[in-house]
Formats: C-alpha cells, sequence, structure tokens
C-alpha cells in the first residue's frame, strides 16, 4: 500500500532515521541556492559572483570558474588570494597555504562540495609539520566551478573553520547546455630562474542523455613545472644557526688590541647581537602534476537530483640543491667541532697546539628598537678573523643534498543526493570519503665541515644580500689542501617521511517551508566524519663508517645563482653533487634491513578524531529583513597513541628478521622498531643500544555549542547592510596533540622532558561581523567590513606545564616523574576592517580593488603566527568580443613565518635572556611583499581561444628578520613564470 506522508510526519520520521543510522552531526554545503548560467567572459563573471554575495545571508566572497579561467592562477590558492581579508603562503613559485582575516591557515576550513579534502604536501618540512591547513597546490584551478568563502558562520556549515571557511565546488554534468561538449587545452610553462620550458595539458568533456535526466563530466590534466630557489640567509650548524649576543668571556680572542683604531674596547662588544652565520643556498626540482576528475549526475525529475565525483590529484616533486654556511659562533669560541657544536665537551679549535679564538676587526655597530620596543644594538658588519699564522681552523659547512621520491596526493570520493519529499519538505545526504597522502622516499645527502682562517660580512638591510667572503679557504672543490684548508666529509644523512591523512564522513540535512510571517524555513541535519592521521619518520641502516667522498658529479653553484637578489659583495662559492652521484653513494652506504626496523617511533604521529554534530537554523525573512538564526552542538572526541620511552636496559631490541624480542615489564614496547640504532656490518648487534619505545594510548571529548546569527537588511534595493554574530570553533594541529616525547633534562631543581599535550581543547572564537555594500551600477561595488574576534584556547608553545612521565633519570639511572615541557592555551583578539571598490570605467575598461587590516593582539603580547595586518588588490581589466585581459596587483604585510603547526615545545613563544633582561625570543618575520601577474585571453575564432599568462612579474625577492630590519634572516628569489596555451572547445 503506497500513501504519502504529511509534511510534519515525514520530517520527524527522515530526523528519526538519520539520528539512528549516525552518531551524530550535520552540515549542507550552506551555498545560496541559485540556477547556474553560462558564463561567457569576464564582465558576466562578475556579474554572477556580484549576485550570489549580494543575495547572500551570510557575508560571503565568489569565485567563479570563468573568473579564474581569466586570471593568471594555476592553482586555487592563487585565485583566493585575489578576495578581500584573504592572503596566501607562497613556496618557491607558486601560492600553497590560505588564510583569512589576518590568521594562520590552520584557522581557515576548505571544503570541496561541502566536506573536507585530504591532501598531502610535497615539502619535506611540511609533511612532517603535522598541520591542519589545506595545500593546494595539488588542486588546478580548473576544477573549480565556484568558491564561496564565508566570512561570517551559519549552522549548517561544517565546524573547524575558527576564521572563516571555504566552499569550493565541482562542475555537475546537467548544468552545461548541449548534450555534448567540452575542451582540449595545450600549452607550454617557461620558468625563468631555471631557464626550462615544460608541458600543459587538460581535457574535459561532458555528455548529457537526450532527455537531460543523466550527464557524465570527465576531466584529465598533467602540468609540470621546473623551479629553482636561490637563497642567503643565516642558516648553519649548530649554534651558528641564527642570532646571539657576543660575550667577551667565553669569547676570548676579542680582546682590546685586536678593536685598536675603531674607538671600540672589548667591554663594548658584550650584549651586541651578532648573526652566526652567512649562508647561500640554493634548491631546484621540478613538480610535475596530473590527474583528473569525474561527476555523474542523475535527475530523472525535478525533486530528485544525485551525483557523485570522485577526483585523485598526484605531485612528484624531487629536489635538490646545496647549502654553504658559516660558523661564527664556534670561531669566536675557539671550538672546531665539524657540525658546530659549541657544548663543553666539544673539540677544541688547535693551531701549533694552542687553543685559538677569533677576533673582531673593523666592527660596526648600529642602534636597534626590538618588535617588542626594547634597545637593542647589532653588529652590523666585521671581520671574523684568526690571529696572524694560525692554521686552518673550522669556518662553517657545506651540504649537498637530494629528497627523492618527493610526493603528495590528494583524492575524494562523494555522493550527493537531494530529495524533494514534497512542496515543503527537501533532504539531502552526502556521504564522502578522501585521503591524501606526503611523502619522500629518502631525504640523502653528504656534510662536508670547510676549513679556513677568516670570514669577513655587511648587512646591507632586509631587501639586499650581506656582503660576504670566506678567506683561506682554498679551492671549491672536494678535500683537504696541503695546508689544511678546503672540505672534508663529515657526515651523512638519509632518512625518508611518510604522513596519511583520510577521513570518512556522512551527513544528512532536510528544510521544512513554513512561510509564515518572518519564518520562512527551518534547517535541521546531522553529520559524522572519522578522520585518521599518521606520520612517521624511518632510517635505513649504515653499513659502517664514511668512505671517502666522491670525486666525480661536482657540480659548482649556478652560473646566474642570486642574479635576482640584488647587487653585493657575496660568497657564492662552493659546489654540490648531481642527484644521480649523491644517490649512489648513500646506497653504497646504506643498507635494506625491514621496514619495522627502519621506523624511527619516537617522531611517529599517530590519531583518530572523530567529530559529530547536529544543528537547527531558522531562515528568516520580513519586508526588507532576512537571514537565520541557529545553534550547532558539536562533539570532538580525540584518540593519540604517544611514542614515550622506554627506561634504558628494561627491554631489549629485535635484530632485523628475527621474530620480536617480547617486553615483560612494558608488554606493548615496539622492541622491532630501530629508531636510529646501530647495525653496521661485521658488527655484532646490540640489543641494548639506543631508547625504545611504546604507545600510550590518550582519549579525550570535547563538546561545545556553536549558536550564529545573520541579519541582512536591504536599505534599498541595491543597498545592504549585514550582521554577523557567532561562536565558531577550530581543533589543535596533530603534533601539539599527538607528538612523541624527546630531550629529557635533569638539573638539581628537577627532570624535563618536552612532549604533547593531549588535553589542549578546541579553539573557540565569538565573532561580531558589521557589512555595509552599495551595488551602485551593474558590476559595480563599493563595501565596508568591520570585524571582531575574540579567541580562546591560542596555543603557546614551549611553556612548563604539570603533566609529568615516568622516565629514566640519566645522572643516576632511577626512574623519575619528568614533568613535559608542551603546550598551553591562552586569549586573543583581532580586529579588522575591509574595503572593497570595483566598477566598470569605460567600454571594456573596469577595475577590482580591495584592502584590508586586521590587528590581532595575544594575551602574552606575541604577535600571532601567520598573521598579517595588511592585505591588497589591484587589478585593471578589458573585454570585449575578441580579447580579454587582465593585470593584477597582489600585496600580503608582514607576518611572523612559521611552519603551520609549530612545534609543541618550539622556544617560538620562550624567553631569552639578553644582557641580563629576560625577553620574548625573536620570532621570524617574513616582510611585506609584493606580486604583479599578467592574463591575455584572444579569440581566435568562435570554438579556439590563445591564451597568455606571467607571474612573479616583479621577480619579487622575499625577505625575512628577526627582532627587527636591522637582523636580516633571509632573502630569495624564484624567477618569473610564462604560460602559453591553446584551448579549443567543442
Amino acid at each position: 500500500m503506497m500513501f504519502k506522508q504529511k509534511p510534519v510526519a515525514a520530517a520527524v520520521s527522515m530526523a528519526l532515521w538519520s539520528l539512528a543510522a549516525m552518531p551524530a552531526v550535520a552540515q549542507t554545503e550552506a551555498a545560496p541556492q541559485m540556477q547556474t548560467v553560462e558564463v561567457s567572459g569576464i564582465r558576466t563573471s562578475m556579474a554572477k559572483s556580484l549576485s550570489v554575495k549580494k543575495n547572500a545571508s551570510a557575508n560571503v566572497e565568489v569565485i567563479t570558474a570563468e573568473d579564474v579561467g581569466k586570471m593568471p592562477d594555476k592553482n586555487l590558492a592563487d585565485s583566493l588570494q585575489r578576495l578581500p581579508g584573504v592572503a596566501v603562503r607562497t613556496d618557491y613559485d607558486e601560492a600553497e597555504k590560505v588564510s583569512m582575516r589576518g590568521t594562520n591557515p590552520d584557522m581557515s576550513l576548505i571544503l570541496f562540495n561541502g566536506h573536507t579534502v585530504s591532501g598531502g604536501d610535497w615539502y619535506v618540512a611540511d609533511q612532517g609539520s603535522s598541520s591542519r591547513s589545506t595545500s593546494l597546490s595539488l588542486m588546478p584551478s580548473s576544477v573549480l566551478n565556484q568558491a564561496i568563502v564565508f566570512k561570517t558562520s551559519q549552522a549548517n556549515i561544517a565546524d573547524g573553520g575558527l576564521a572563516g571557511t571555504i566552499n569550493v565546488t565541482t562542475c555537475k554534468p546537467l548544468d552545461k547546455k548541449d548534450k555534448f561538449s567540452g575542451t582540449i587545452a595545450i600549452g607550454a610553462a617557461y620558468a625563468q630562474l631555471p631557464d626550462k620550458i615544460t608541458p600543459d595539458l587538460n581535457v574535459n568533456a561532458t555528455w548529457q542523455n537526450d532527455a537531460g535526466t543523466m550527464g557524465v563530466i570527465v576531466q584529465g590534466f598533467k602540468e609540470k613545472r621546473y623551479s629553482r630557489r636561490d637563497s642567503t640567509s643565516r642558516f648553519a650548524y649548530g649554534a651558528s644557526s641564527g642570532w646571539d649576543v657576543i660575550n667577551t668571556a667565553t669569547m676570548k680572542g676579542i680582546i682590546d688590541e685586536s678593536l685598536a683604531g675603531t674607538g671600540l674596547k672589548a667591554a663594548d662588544l658584550n650584549g651586541v647581537r651578532m648573526p652566526g652565520s652567512m649562508s647561500s643556498e640554493f634548491v631546484e626540482g621540478e613538480r610535475a602534476r596530473k590527474g583528473g576528475m569525474m561527476s555523474v549526475q542523475f535527475k530523472p525529475n525535478r525533486d530528485l537530483d544525485i551525483t557523485a565525483t570522485g577526483f585523485y590529484s598526484s605531485m612528484d616533486a624531487n629536489n635538490h640543491g646545496r647549502l654553504t654556511s658559516g660558523a661564527m659562533y664556534s670561531m669566536l669560541l675557539g671550538k672546531n667541532e665539524p657540525v658546530g657544536a659549541v657544548t663543553a665537551a666539544a673539540m677544541p679549535t688547535s693551531s701549533n697546539g694552542q687553543q685559538v679564538f677569533a677576533q673582531i676587526k673593523n666592527p660596526v655597530i648600529v642602534n636597534q628598537t626590538s618588535i617588542y620596543g626594547l634597545p637593542l644594538k647589532v653588529l652590523k658588519s666585521a671581520d671574523i678573523v684568526f690571529p696572524a699564522g694560525t692554521t686552518p681552523q673550522y669556518v662553517g659547512n657545506s651540504e649537498g643534498f637530494y629528497r627523492d621520491g618527493a610526493n603528495a596526493t590528494s583524492a575524494f570520493l562523494d555522493l550527493d543526493a537531494k530529495y524533494r519529499v514534497n512542496s515543503e519538505l527537501s533532504v539531502k545526504g552526502l556521504a564522502s570519503v578522501t585521503r591524501g597522502e606526503g611523502k619522500t622516499v629518502l631525504d640523502q645527502g653528504l656534510t662536508f665541515a670547510r676549513y679556513g682562517t677568516g670570514i669577513s660580512y655587511a648587512l646591507n638591510g632586509i631587501g639586499n644580500p650581506p656582503d660576504s667572503q670566506y678567506f683561506g679557504t682554498g679551492t671549491n672543490t672536494p678535500g683537504l689542501n696541503p695546508d689544511g684548508s678546503g672540505y672534508k666529509l663529515v657526515g651523512l644523512a638519509a632518512s625518508g617521511i611518510k604522513t596519511v591523512d583520510r577521513e570518512h564522513s556522512l551527513q544528512f540535512d532536510a528544510e521544512y517551508k513554513i512561510d509564515k510571517s518572518f519564518l520562512q524555513s527551518i534547517e535541521s541535519g546531522v553529520r559524522y566524519s572519522d578522520h585518521k592521521r599518521t606520520s612517521g619518520r624511518y632510517n635505513p641502516a649504515l653499513r659502517g663508517g664514511l668512505p671517502a667522498a666522491p670525486t666525480t658529479g661536482v657540480m659548482p653553484y649556478p652560473s646566474d645563482f642570486g642574479s635576482g637578489l640584488g647587487n653585493a659583495n657575496w660568497d657564492n662559492t662552493g659546489f654540490t653533487y648531481d642527484p644521480a652521484t649523491v644517490k649512489a653513494y648513500i646506497a653504497a652506504i646504506t643498507k635494506t634491513t625491514t621496514p619495522e626496523f627502519e621506523r624511527r617511533v619516537a617522531s611517529e604521529i599517530d590519531m583518530r578524531e572523530r567529530q559529530s554534530a547536529v544543528y537547527l537554523m531558522a531562515n528568516l525573512e520580513l519586508d526588507k529583513w532576512s537571514g537565520n538564526l541557529g545553534l550547532r552542538f558539536v562533539r570532538t572526541e580525540v584518540d593519540a597513541n604517544i611514542s614515550t620511552p622506554i627506561p634504558t636496559n628494561t627491554c631489549k631490541r629485535t635484530e632485523p628478521g628475527k621474530p620480536a624480542v617480547p617486553c615483560a615489564a612494558y608488554p606493548t614496547a615496539i622492541t622491532t622498531a630501530g629508531d636510529g640504532a646501530s647495525y653496521r656490518d661485521n658488527v655484532a648487534f646490540d640489543p641494548n643500544g639506543g631508547v625504545l619505545y611504546y604507545k600510550t594510548p590518550t582519549n579525550r571529548a570535547f563538546t561545545n555549542l556553536l549558536p550564529s546569527l545573520n541579519l541582512r537588511y536591504e536599505m534599498d534595493t541595491d543597498m545592504i547592510v549585514r550582521f554577523g554574530a557567532s561562536r565558531t570553533l577550530g581543533r589543535q594541529n596533530y603534533n601539539v596533540l599527538g607528538t612523541g616525547f624527546g630531550a629529557p633534562t635533569c638539573i638539581a631543581s628537577g627532570c624535563t622532558v618536552n612532549g604533547p599535550n593531549p588535553n589542549l581543547r578546541p579553539l573557540l572564537s565569538d565573532n561580531i561581523d558589521l557589512a555595509w555594500s552599495w551595488y551602485f551600477k551593474p558590476r559595480s561595488l563599493i563595501s565596508v567590513n568591520v570585524f571582531h574576534s575574540k579567541i580562546d584556547g591560542y596555543v603557546k608553545t614551549g611553556t612548563a606545564s604539570q603533566i609529568t612521565v615516568d622516565l629514566v633519570d640519566p645522572r643516576d639511572q632511577k626512574v623519575k616523574p619528568f614533568f613535559v615541557n608542551t603546550s598551553s592555551q591562552q586569549g586573543a583578539k583581532i580586529s579588522g576592517i575591509e574595503l572593497a571598490y570595483e566598477q566598470p570605467v569605460w567600454g571594456g575598461f573596469g577595475f577590482q580593488s580591495n584592502v584590508s587590516r586586521a590587528r590581532t593582539k595575544v594575551d602574552d603580547g606575541r604577535p600571532m603566527v601567520g598573521a598579517s595586518e595588511w592585505a591588497a588588490n589591484v587589478g585593471g581589466y578589458f573585454e570585449n568580443d575578441d580579447l580579454s585581459a587582465r593585470l593584477v596587483y597582489n600585496y600580503r604585510g608582514k607576518y611572523v613565518s612559521s611552519s603551520t603547526a609549530p612545534a609543541p615545545t618550539s622556544n617560538s613563544q620562550g624567553l631569552s635572556v639578553i644582557n641580563g633582561v629576560a625577553m620574548p625570543t625573536a620570532p621570524t618575520i617574513a616582510a611585506g611583499v609584493s606580486t604583479l601577474a599578467f592574463s591575455l585571453n584572444y579569440n581566435i575564432s568562435k570554438n579556439l581561444v590563445a591564451s597568455f599568462d606571467a607571474t612573479n612579474l616583479l621577480n619579487t625577492a622575499r625577505a625575512q628578520y628577526r627582532y627587527s630590519e636591522e637582523e636580516p634572516q633571509k632573502l630569495d628569489v624564484s624567477g618569473r613564470q610564462f604560460y602559453l596555451n591553446l584551448k579549443y572547445k567543442f
């Protein structure tokens, strides 16, 4: 028997079914409902974007597919940075991480078709950071249908976007007007700095049946880029990496006699900050991105719409390079340790049987005021030299490396179904699975110590490389010269890393139309996701000692190295090895054991996070008023298996290939992992060598209520005022919750160890937002938006806690409680304003512009990581029936530069004692940066379009500094990129 439920009965039955079927939480795409429009150019695209923005209840920004197609954008991050309040982190020549309103990328949530997407990172440092931010380097702009940036939250948006949420939708087959259509785009890319040309291919096709009830989209892309980055920096080995202060009590070569004629005494140099190194580095590689997308849509009638979409992208990104660095602190401290150690036990210098200390000659000292308002002095230039007659001593290092098998992948599969039960009730369901992986099969390299008699340097500000010169170092080839100068092979590195991120989710949503008085409809839903994150490093075993350094495959720096950095008399000598030589040397000295023995358990992250939510939202409308009022209930359950060290000699390690040795004291001990333990050829295996670990399971659950209100008021048909108030949630990065323990230290007052804090609760932010928009002409807008957010739970790294773990005191080998140095939480605030103005000017000319300012304040007075106060975009365009062109300028202000997931024990928020005064440790600050890009499209015929794009036209040099601009830290340049494509439409 068939029957028709009444609307209320249908709603109740659907809700009960959904609650029984899954543990909790729901969301919709939250995008304003609109009928798809076939877009034909920049101007139509702008009209479409402004229409969505104007009619939305929430405060949103919009990008459409055509908009991206007419811009010099190669991935979604390139496109999103054009919007007000959005900034990106750029590595090498391509934008990757997106941040909103002056926050770190971890605080923004990126969705695809309404669900999260797992992704990997291609760069080895990012692969190990365990950040929540999504790398968009795997997402070519061609996959985009529309991106809506939600600056204010509402209950039916997935939780997790503390600062905002970006929902990217892909194309649907039945949105196309033709039964069969598609494009074939072929082209080439030219990277100026590596001076190489690579091919591009992007193909898509759409098919619909005659009835228009079923359609298929198939897309494939294959792109390749060469990249190179030339750098000068303060990076070095050991204590010489970074900045520190002069101390004449330990730097015994700094005496009054060596400063004769300068007007200074040795005591005048005490407490003066100086760089530890003058370094130069180049990295080059290739990034080959390939993948595709397929979408199948079935819509037999206007009531039912089912779409399945699958996406896969993979990027191979092998890279190699070299580093030459100084060791000025080692020289001044009289230490000759070949990798920069300066401890009391470190090897001293020796010349004619005597320890020698480098002197400082010709010093130039300048005053600075730190970002915290504290006065400091900086040694701007000097000669750091050993006394005359000293034999060559350790003055720095040279490193050549090759990262083989660097790869990132991202994939998802989703099933989206919408059904209109009757005229009042509509329901939606979304199921998705996603997986991303970032790995480097082998990060391998050779390290040389460099021997000479001195270094000279002069800092030239943050926008120019420093002058630098090495003295008495001999020829720039491997090996020592007869006088002891030159290079000596002192070490090697060989390790890999693999990080896997995966999630499956289910959600169900229902909307019941009421259309009475001011209440238009009620939305409710549930959502559940199960997220897993694993990350770990591994090391191959070494056969024995260091063989002689290779004598073939030696490469100098490129002849044009540093040509884009500016004029300076700086060292660009040295050498590296070609990748084949590095691989062959490492392969000869390492051996295969077992994957289990190669594990480094100490570095592993092993986490599971289950998110569930349920929401209720009312959509409101009365006369000129509209909006929504809602409440979302969220539960986050976090399971972390934390690598914990076992007391020495308690368990025995298993030899590779042998049955696992059990441990009665710690039944879950991982005895089969090597964790860097020695396993040399012709040397008896030591089962007691190194440190063994077991996993400590932790479980924490957090519940939160997230209310939200959005109001929209039409002052007239073209002038809109919006108000938003909400509480949003962001989750902590995986490494602060579940990284392993390390660096145990005991002193008279007690013992400490670095480790995670699984008790960290999610971040919460209370937000208010007020916006005024005037759509005064077609494709025209003036808008002003002010906002304020109060954050609770912002992570403070490297702080002492009351959490303890039982470990062995190395002084007496007794088990004692160690206090864990970990992460704590504090408050922060963000206040800002965004201005936007766009308008056609005359004929086909027009422009778009926006500027935003976001001021941040953290309770402890430190700057917020990743937060730019200023961001701006200015773009001009021209379009007629045959041609369209755009010139776009982008600016991002200075910000604290860090991994997007800072280590829980890093000293970024610790204290440093300088001249007897405890002051905040100097962060690394990325200076403001400007970029310029150009795009030109010409319609050769109705179906054939030629396009030319150019990015980084200013060849921008990106600078970093520490306490002030008097302390330049790094300067690098990646060169311009040019793209030429032909697109055939059928």
